[in-house]
């Protein structure tokens, strides 16, 4: 068995301290739930608008994914919790714009999309991912 690596880097916010932004164990990368926080100054941000909101969160597991070896092209699964169904549209919009553009094997990740509370009033949408590096 391998041992766990933690992934961090400054590219992404820096997560509370009871977990880590990314943990990677053999071929094996899971992305902690990221919010839209601006890793620069650790403050949500697009208060009150999804897509924006879904894009800086797709931004944040990208660059955790790097950090750990990766790209969009090696995640094949993205779990996706919106506040409200009337999130999902736009949500969708972003998703599909900024995922589709960053897998040029063309096999885009599994998705599931649950609607929740989430931890924070600003977040509207939290996404992880888990990628499988060769």
């Amino acid at each position: 068995m391998s041992d766990k690596t933690v992934i961090s880097t400054t590219d992404a916010p820096a997560p509370m301290p009871v977990f880590s932004q990314g943990v990677r164990k053999g071929n094996i990368l899971q992305v902690s739930g990221q919010g839209s926080v601006d890793p620069e100054s650790g403050q949500f941000v697009f208060e009150g608008d999804v897509k924006a909101q879904t894009t800086r969160v797709l931004q944040n597991i990208e660059a955790i994914l790097k950090a750990g070896g990766a790209t969009f092209d090696d995640v094949v699964m993205l779990r996706v919790y919106l506040t409200t169904r009337d999130n999902f549209v736009p949500m969708n919009d972003a998703y599909a714009e900024f995922v589709g553009t960053r897998t040029p094997s063309g096999v885009l990740p599994s998705r599931t999309t649950v609607f929740t509370g989430l931890p924070l009033e600003p977040m509207l949408v939290e996404i992880d991912a888990l990628a499988v590096l060769s």
